[in-house]
């Protein structure tokens, strides 16, 4: 089952360039949480901030008491135990094959026997529909199957915490509504925690129960997914309308000047609440709902 992640006043730069700063948030237990925001505004990084793979300046991220920030390195070596880290890219090694890249977690640290991991492989390999798969190397796959395999490995260790980066990245539409009733699925098998960081709007519609969004440095919004989506703020609505309306520019935020020179953007009414993906049959309540 999922654990709760508290995020208090995270601030974070690279030299003199400011990435973010005080951002405040709560990954509630075993609900989707979709992290939104412009290019460049330091979404991976933020990803990487939380499971302590970069150290902010100020604040602090705490997972069952340990601070990820400022914790010791052996705190930090066990409570990474407990995530699982999805990479853009799959992050698969290109000389194994699938069983075995899936397999390298449980291999590096555990102490499991090797019928113990072809067992949990195996199971974890069938759950992102790639049994069958296991003898073929990375370079042979299709991108969309890279990308299930690099979910396949985050999963081995039970994580309780799931973190992924862009998962949609380099997928065609298809693939990725596949993609997103997976990844529902999968927090209604395991019950974890899960952040997905994206620019999609459809993942942002219908997988999450909360979204956030960045920009200019700050998290200028964190709420429900019902909140978020019929937010009247600018820069959101802007963003999950897929407008050119509005404060974000090509490259930066807009100024006054630049704005007052747009026609007002006119919109036609409310429209409905996209549908809330839901998990397939057979499979537990969304966790959220339960909740309620």
């Amino acid at each position: 089952m999922g654990i709760e992640v508290t995020v208090e006043g995270l601030t974070k730069s690279f030299g003199r360039q400011t990435v973010w700063e005080d951002v405040t948030l709560t990954l509630p237990a075993g609900e989707i949480t979709v992290l939104l925001g412009p290019s460049g505004t330091g979404k991976t990084v933020f990803l990487k901030s939380v499971i302590g793979l970069l150290r902010p300046e100020r604040g602090r991220v705490l997972v069952d008491g340990v601070d990820m920030v400022r914790g010791s390195d052996r705190e930090l070596y066990r409570a990474r135990r407990r995530f699982g880290l999805m990479f853009q890219d799959g992050a698969l090694f290109g000389s194994l094959n699938l069983y075995d890249n899936v397999a390298f977690p449980l291999r590096e640290h555990t102490r499991k026997t090797e019928a113990e991991i072809r067992r949990i492989v195996l199971e974890r390999m069938e759950m992102v529909g790639l049994n069958g798969a296991e003898a073929k190397l990375p370079g042979e796959i299709s991108g969309g199957m890279r990308k299930r395999a690099g979910l396949a490995r985050a999963l081995v260790l039970d994580p309780e915490i799931v973190l992924c980066d862009e998962p949609d990245s380099g997928l065609d539409p298809v693939r990725t509504s596949y993609l997103s009733q997976l990844l529902v699925d999968l927090n209604a098998q395991i019950g974890a925690t899960m952040l997905i960081v994206t620019h999609n709007l459809d993942i942002a519609a219908t997988v999450p129960d909360h979204i956030g969004m960045l920009f200019r440095r700050r998290l200028v919004a964190f709420g429900s997914r019902e909140e978020l989506l019929t937010s009247r703020q600018p820069v959101v609505r802007q963003f999950l309308g897929g407008r050119r309306e509005g404060p974000i520019g090509m490259s930066e935020e807009k100024d006054e000047a630049q704005l007052a020179l747009e026609e007002p953007y006119q919109e036609a009414g409310p429209e409905p609440l996209p549908r809330q993906l839901q998990p397939s049959p057979g499979l537990p309540p969304r966790r959220r709902a339960v909740l309620r």
